[in-house]
């Protein structure tokens, strides 16, 4: 037996893994490729660092997202914990300043006594008790051993990243701050009225995009459509979706406007702003154009373009166990988004789950999944049993978990009941396999960004 684990990627779900085998005891050899190699996405050679949305989405445990964060919480998550000390206003939603998020991420793992964070790629599969979790932009090299091994070509899919503007470039004569849900201050809106947002997807539609291979046949995960790919499914598929104007009313006018833009603060000094669902493969000069036709937004400076990346994931039910290892190599797990989990904090869970089954392995226990009444238990469940034919990424939701098996009226309701069982049931299941939450000491966020 190695006398260490070797954790491959420094991403969410890297550092998940390696803390919790160094907080039970393991040595742990953590690679991280990046500066040494960089990716189409990232901006920094931070451990844990956010290259998409800065938010994790909601707390509410009535809503699936908020019940997986209940699930984390009761294993222990640097992620939760992270991020509950770098939060940002957003409403109901978790979400971050990401620089100050990514640096505490960085300095938990790299103080950790047990843990030797290397910065080197790695192009082939590691000897011994291992985890990789090199996520949807893995190197080609390393993309290449891994499909040796599987002897599966595996499925890819490409995902967009929304622009970003400075705060002080907003027209604050035409936008103004309110939530769907009355969370003032989190979030600023950009009323159109109808001329203007027919004007606008009949803009997004001319937009010229990135050149890409066989843009029309590539499999987008649907929770996260470019823009330009929802305008084309309709005239009205964004002011049902991201611009919906719900819950909102233009203090100028008095009235709901035909549709919103929201933008949502990215840093605690609320000088950056994201365009909420605005993921795009427009063209720089296009994105300039179009962006800036929206009110409120005529002179807004961009401080980061949106962008186009490569997505990979592997074919989980044909490749893997139940837990995510290898059928025939026990001792090599999977974790992150490289299993076809969608969304940090399934990605972070997946790679929490990954070192317990490795802790569990390494002293002569079985592996073992939540019960598919958790949202962390069905999502596991959805990786093994999807058809392999058909699979692609999934991030939580209520109609993962088993069903009640009774009528409970009203949805709000009905996921309050999945709720409560899921909670109950995880507890049950902590205590019925002696898991204990991840230990570490978390750094204070140092400064301001």
């Amino acid at each position: 037996m190695s006398d260490h684990v070797t954790v491959v990627g420094g991403g969410l779900a890297g550092c998940e893994a390696a803390l919790r085998l160094a907080s039970a005891g393991h040595r742990v050899l953590l690679y991280e490729m990046r500066p040494t190699r960089g990716t189409e996405a990232h901006q920094t050679d931070h451990l844990g660092e956010l290259v998409c949305t800065n938010s994790f989405k909601t707390v509410d445990p009535a809503n699936a997202h908020g019940q997986l964060k209940r699930e984390m919480d009761a294993m222990g998550s640097v992620l939760l914990t992270s991020a509950r000390a770098t939060s940002v206003a957003a409403g109901s939603a978790l979400a971050v300043d990401r620089t100050l998020f990514s640096e505490m991420m960085t300095r938990t793992v790299m103080s950790h006594p047990a843990i030797e964070v290397t910065r080197e790629e790695i192009v082939a599969i590691p000897a011994g008790p291992a985890i990789i979790a090199t996520g949807p932009l893995t190197s080609d090299d390393l993309s290449s051993a891994i499909r040796e091994v599987l002897g599966e070509e595996g499925l890819a899919f490409y995902d967009a990243i929304a622009p970003i503007v400075h705060r002080d470039s907003i027209d604050e004569d035409i936008t103004f701050e309110d939530g769907r849900f009355g969370e003032d201050g989190d979030y600023l809106n950009c009323p159109m009225t109808e001329p203007e947002y027919v004007e606008f997807i009949r803009a997004l539609r001319k937009g010229d995009v990135q050149d890409g291979k066989d843009w029309e046949a590539v499999p987008y995960f649907e929770g996260c459509l470019p823009i330009e790919v929802m305008a084309a499914r309709g005239e009205d598929t964004l002011r049902f979706g991201p611009m919906k104007p719900i819950g909102l009313v233009d203090p100028r006018t008095g009235e709901r406007p035909y549709a919103v833009v929201q933008l949502r603060r990215e840093d605690r000094a609320g000088q950056m702003w994201n365009l909420v669902g605005f993921q795009t493969r427009l063209r720089i000069g296009e994105q300039r154009r179009v962006f800036q036709s929206i009110p409120g937004l005529g002179n807004c400076e961009f401080l980061r373009w949106g962008s186009i990346h490569r997505n990979s994931y592997l074919n989980f039910p044909l490749c893997l166990t139940a837990h995510g290892s290898l059928q025939d190599r026990p001792d090599l797990m999977f974790a992150g988004q490289l299993t076809g989990v969608e969304g940090y904090t399934e990605s972070a869970a997946s790679g929490i789950l990954a070192g317990i089954n490795m802790c569990r392995l390494l002293s002569g226990k079985a592996p073992v999944v939540p019960p598919t009444t958790t949202m962390l238990g069905a999502l596991f469940r959805y990786l093994k049993d999807c058809d392999p034919s058909r699979f692609q990424p999934m991030n939580s939701n209520w109609g993962l978990v088993d069903p009640l098996g009774r009528r409970v009226r009203g949805k709000r309701e009905r996921r309050k009941v999945l709720a409560e069982r899921a909670a109950s049931d995880f507890a049950d299941w902590i205590v019925e396999t002696g898991i204990e939450a991840t230990s570490f000491e978390v750094p204070a966020p140092v400064g301001n960004s």
